[in-house]
């Protein structure tokens, strides 16, 4: 070895493990993060999260926390390299090597592993996201829609974040070489990044923070939308949860600093000091991992809720089939359907066949206004006629229902749930009935609520009322509505998928609206010389799908079609194959998660062999037995795998748990039997974090040599 650059080889293939862990974290970090954005910016996913919907909202919350996680990780992982890098550094400047050199041979070292690391992460991140997709299409569900296809959005994403860790790789590199003490680089590694003393009142606010936090964080955008009138920017209600994230952060340094339970002073003393002696780099970990896990559940939650709560709702139904239509369409009745249910070996053992009629109903409206960067402001104004909705008279309603209800002549009943909830999905009381037609109206005191989820947000009046109200209505403004069951629901599957391609196909282009679509608003902005945003031949300038008879079995037919038949044998048969796309993007992304958290968590425990192999080694020659090497160990580990895994599964949970009261200040029977489902998802992915942990603890117990 006769030049500068051949030694510095000589010692890089010495240390090539530094080497090795720092590009294999580079490459992790945005490997994940390309096959995240990869997904999340996919036509195949944006084509079923509504614009602005809370699924992408949820979608886009999970990815900012990867990224914050995957980059407080890399830049661990970066910090580690430097600081172990630090005495060869020192021992260097101190034999008369120039800075200028240094620099040179590191940022040859750093633009490879940067670059190459980070160009083979980008680069593979898009196929493991899509062999991922098809080992969910092969061996979980698949339907047409399942067809997976990129945008370039994504690797613009991928291109910034890979940009992130080049940038903090040289930014970091150029500082450990540029401070002037050369004591100072060279005892680096053996320095100490103590934290201030931490009382033991830390842990109980940092909890009461945590709580705070999330409430704020969660009724906050209640507060000003419905107190203030004012949709303000996402980034300030996430303002609010910072509480808990600071809360978190309290917790977590409790937690390494005093512990939860009160010890002797002297046990285990050796662990905690070395958990203190690298405190910082600590904490960070473990609150990345901690948010990690919370996201990687609340993603993980999805599937089980959603499943478990649609099938409740099917199996509740009191009727077995529902559709209706107007009575400007031709669409099967009962003659028909009972011919075609022949067909297919069904009995139908009931048929009630009503008629309803849509008409116009006073209330408040919102006149927004735009603010830019500050949000949008509403005022809300009074009107006779606000919106439409369909009523029933009173015999139809008892017909449809079979229950006796008897409306008072002058009075109105909305119709809630069958548990008397779900009134922000109702249309709320009304006083005034118009007929569209006519412009006759109809003043009316409001009633007593009436249940029945299948006809939620639906109206009912008094027979004599509700003909004098409908009287000289068109077959634009009425409507059919037929409920029947059969004998056996169960093998009504082929006869059921028959009844709806018949209706799709008798049923015309003008009533392929979304179930937004509301016939008196459309009326309303056409006498206000503007157009109806929700009509079909507007709606995809606003990013919301058009309904096309076509894509009869797809996500946005079946959830969005504003006549979609209630069919409960082909909702629950079809349930897995309509949702395919959410269901398995939610678990996709539980999975990128709960692989990072993993990755993360076995990287910095390995760190714990590599950082402490010599204080263990000084203990083994002090005579320190087995026993108590592994009990140092197991306490290291235990904190750095464990408490984020607890503590993340706790505050999910909690917080989920107030996400499903908070929906209407109850819990339904469906919200119970999903939040069940979620538990046993929760016993279960805490067992392998488990068996992750006791597989990181052998791996760390074998390089000490333990």
């Amino acid at each position: 070895m006769t030049t500068f650059s051949q030694v510095y080889a000589a010692l890089r293939r010495k240390n090539r493990g530094r080497y090795a862990l720092l590009a294999g974290c580079s490459f992790f970090s945005v490997l994940m993060i390309t096959a995240y954005a990869c997904m999340m910016r996919a036509p195949t996913i944006l084509s079923v999260l509504p614009e602005g919907g809370d699924s992408r909202k949820q979608v886009t919350m999970i990815f900012i926390l990867a990224v914050i996680g995957c980059a407080v990780f890399t830049t661990y992982a970066t910090g580690l390299f430097f600081r172990q890098k630090s005495r060869e550094t020192g021992a260097f400047l101190a034999l008369g090597a120039t800075r200028r050199q240094l620099q040179s041979e590191l940022g040859k070292e750093l633009a490879l592993i940067s670059l190459s690391s980070c160009a083979a992460g980008a680069i593979l991140g898009g196929p493991l996201a899509w062999c991922v997709w098809q080992l969910f299409r092969r061996f979980l569900v698949d339907s047409q829609e399942m067809i997976l296809s990129f945008g370039p959005e994504a690797y613009l994403l991928s291109i910034a974040f890979s940009a992130y860790v080049v940038v903090m790789l040289f930014l970091l590199g150029s500082r450990s070489v540029r401070r002037t003490n050369i004591i100072d680089i060279v005892q680096e590694s053996h320095t100490s990044e103590p934290i201030r003393e931490v009382k033991r009142w830390y842990g109980p606010v940092g909890i009461i923070m945590v709580a705070v936090g999330a409430l704020a964080g969660y009724l906050m955008p209640s507060f000003f939308i419905r107190i203030l009138c004012w949709y303000p920017p996402s980034v300030v209600d996430a303002v609010f949860y910072l509480p808990a994230l600071i809360g978190m952060y309290m917790m977590l340094l409790h937690t390494v600093v005093n512990g939860w339970r009160k010890r002797h002073k002297y046990r285990d003393i050796i662990a905690t000091s070395m958990m203190k002696f690298q405190g910082r780099q600590t904490v960070r970990n473990m609150l990345v991992m901690t948010l990690l896990i919370a996201g990687a559940y609340f993603a993980a939650f999805y599937a089980p809720m959603l499943s478990t709560n649609s099938a409740y709702s099917f199996v509740s139904r009191p009727v077995d089939f529902e559709y209706h239509c107007r009575n400007d369409q031709d669409l099967p009745m009962q003659s028909e359907v009972e011919s075609l249910a022949s067909e297919y070996g069904v009995d139908l053992t009931s048929w009630a066949e009503v008629g309803a009629a849509t008409l116009g109903g006073d209330g408040t409206v919102s006149i927004e206004q735009d603010n830019g960067a500050m949000g949008t402001t509403y005022t809300t104004e009074y009107r006779e006629v606000a919106s439409g909705a369909t009523f029933f008279s009173e015999s139809a309603w008892n017909t449809l229902t079979g229950q006796s209800v008897d409306i008072v002549p002058g009075t109105c009943a909305n119709v809630l749930d069958d548990e008397g909830g779900s009134s922000y999905l109702s249309g709320g009381d009304v006083t005034l009935v118009t007929n569209m037609v006519t412009g006759e109206s109809l003043a009316v005191t409001p009633a007593e609520p009436l249940r029945y989820t299948m006809l939620l947000g639906y109206y009912v009046l008094d027979d004599a009322d509700y003909n004098a109200i409908t009287a000289g209505l068109t077959d634009l403004w009425q409507e059919t509505w037929v409920f029947f069951n059969v004998a056996d629901v169960d093998a009504s599957y082929p006869f059921a998928k028959a009844l709806f391609n018949e209706i799709v196909d008798r049923s015309g282009d003008e009533v392929m609206q979304l179930d937004a679509y509301d016939l008196v608003a459309k009326m309303l902005s056409g006498e206000a010389g503007k157009t109806y945003d929700f009509d079909r031949e507007n709606v995809a300038d606003y990013g919301f799908p058009v309904i096309q008879r076509e894509d009869r079995d797809s996500t946005e037919f079946r959830n969005y079609w504003l006549y979609m038949p209630q069919f409960r044998v082909l909702d629950q048969n079809d349930f897995v194959t309509t949702m395919a796309v959410f269901l398995m993007l939610f678990i996709f992304i539980a999975l990128i998660c709960f692989a990072a958290v993993i990755v993360i968590a076995f990287t910095r425990c390995m760190t714990i062999a590599l950082t402490n192999a010599r204080v263990y080694d000084d203990l083994r020659h002090l005579g320190a037995p087995r026993s108590y090497l592994f009990r140092s160990v197991k306490g290291q580990v235990s904190k750095v795998f464990l408490v984020p895994a607890i503590v993340g599964t706790l505050i999910i949970a909690a917080f989920y748990t107030m996400i499903m009261y908070f929906n209407d200040n109850r819990f339904t029977p469906g919200e119970l039997a999903g939040m069940g489902a979620c538990a046993t998802v929760v016993v279960a992915l805490s067992l392998l974090l488990y068996g992750v942990y006791r597989f990181t603890r052998k791996s760390v117990c074998h390089s000490l040599g333990i």
